[in-house]
């Protein structure tokens, strides 16, 4: 289990959810222009309650997201 000073180190960006959660997230480069964001979203205990990817395009349009915590769906093409 991570501790909120851990998520905070691991991610830079983060807005408080009701209820005393957080939506975290981290941005990553990609090839040709494309970016990762990855979000991690917790309870008010730090419990991790939902973890996934999104792609984006060069156009920062949304292409693709991948849910993978609570259950693991793959990748799914969005729009």
């Amino acid at each position: 289990m991570s501790t909120r000073q851990q998520n905070e180190r691991k991610f830079p960006h983060w807005i408080e959810l009701p209820k005393g959660g957080r939506q975290y997230w981290l941005d990553v480069a990609g090839h040709r222009g494309w970016w990762a964001r990855y979000v991690k979203e917790v309870d008010a205990q730090e419990q991790t309650t939902a973890f996934y990817q999104e792609i984006y395009d060069d156009a920062g349009h949304l292409v693709e997201a991948h849910q993978k915590f609570p259950v693991d769906l793959g990748h799914r093409k969005v729009g």
